[in-house]
């Protein structure tokens, strides 16, 4: 009888643990199952947040803390045009490409088309290309017939984008607004908090984790898409003065492609088959052989630096964080993936490393604050 008391008392306690610990990772769950919609929209915000943070601490020294408010909706507001000012014009301008792209085909499916001039010019194949676009396009009847399937094909992916798949992005997008906002206005709470939570959970490990994550971030962000736009910017110049059409809006796209290890390749070829539509087939090569020249730059050099400093990540591991992120997350893998990649590799180097070398912070980490 005198055990059972003894062990009563210590049993009571424990359970109440196990009950709280159950308790609380139920409640995680349930949260995250909650949150999983806006998950997406909260990522992007607090890569934005963490990627616009010298400029907000810089805006909050010159105009004092106390407006924090009025700072948070200028930047909130600043990225809501950067992102929706090139999204409109994108959208006028293929309005009004899509009034001559339907008159040319209407024009196409009456008289047929006749083969371009530059395919007698082909080095190689010119017969069978020439005899194959007098069957199927030159023939009036032909050519209905593949226009007619093409445009049903066309029209059924205008549908999906404009329908479901353009409604989520929006949300995805005024939720990742709204939580930017919060996340500028309350960043000292927001790192206090975290800071205890790491402090508590990971001891000094969370501390060197959350310095990696934040350089990680930059880095990528630096070497992603500065190097995109700047990619982006040299190949319009290229796309004026060798003359394909609608250079500006070619060159705005390239740059969006180019953030993805070479999808900038594929606005190359774009632009070569519209030079090939006009008969320029110099052009056409030189376009390809300018822009496979920029990206070996950008993707060999430029990138490796600029995400290698500042992660201390060897260039393998960066272009499969890039593309594995890219495959699990989409777009959101750009940035998820190699700021994991680069936890990682940490984590495996103080793992590895002799005794009293580890723990070390990484070159160029500032203390989070």
């Amino acid at each position: 009888m005198a055990i059972s008391r003894k062990l009563i008392p210590e049993a009571a306690p424990r359970q109440a643990r196990i009950a709280r610990g159950v308790l609380i990772a139920l409640l995680v769950l349930l949260g995250l199952w909650l949150l999983l919609p806006f998950l997406p929209a909260l990522i992007w915000a607090l890569i934005i947040a963490v990627a616009i943070d010298p400029l907000v601490k810089r805006a909050e020294r010159r105009f004092g803390t106390a407006h924090r408010n009025l700072i948070a909706f200028a930047f909130t507001f600043g990225l809501a045009l950067l992102v929706m000012v090139p999204i409109v014009f994108g959208v006028a301008q293929a309005a009004r490409e899509a009034q001559e792209v339907a008159a040319w085909m209407a024009a196409a499916r009456e008289h047929g088309l006749p083969p371009p001039a530059w395919m007698a010019q082909l080095p190689w194949g010119s017969g069978e290309a020439t005899a194959w676009w007098r069957t199927n396009l030159s023939d009036p009847a032909a050519a209905r017939a593949h226009f007619h399937s093409f445009g049903g094909m066309l029209w059924s992916a205008q549908s999906r984008l404009i329908g479901i798949g353009l409604l989520h992005r929006s949300v995805v997008f005024a939720f990742t607004l709204l939580a930017l906002f919060f996340l500028i206005r309350d960043r000292d709470v927001v790192v206090a908090q975290c800071r205890t939570m790491s402090d508590r959970l990971l001891g000094p490990t969370g501390e060197r984790i959350g310095q990696q994550a934040l350089l990680s971030v930059r880095g990528t962000i630096d070497g992603l898409v500065l190097v995109g736009i700047g990619e982006g910017a040299v190949m319009a110049l290229v796309y004026v003065l060798l003359g394909v059409p609608h250079p500006l809006l070619l060159g705005a796209a390239t740059a969006i492609a180019a953030m993805i290890p070479f999808g900038a390749a594929v606005m190359f070829v774009i632009a070569a088959l519209l030079l090939l539509a006009q008969g320029a087939i110099g052009a056409a090569i030189a376009v390809v052989v300018i822009g496979l020249i920029v990206v070996a730059i950008a993707d060999h050099f430029l990138r490796p630096v600029l995400i290698g400093s500042a992660t201390r990540l060897p260039f393998l591991w960066v272009l499969l964080g890039i593309l594995g992120g890219v495959e699990a997350l989409g777009l959101l893998g750009l940035f998820v993936g190699p700021a994991t990649m680069a936890v990682l590799v940490m984590l495996w180097r103080e793992f590895v490393a002799p005794e009293g070398a580890a723990g070390a912070p990484a070159p160029g980490a500032v203390p989070l604050k």
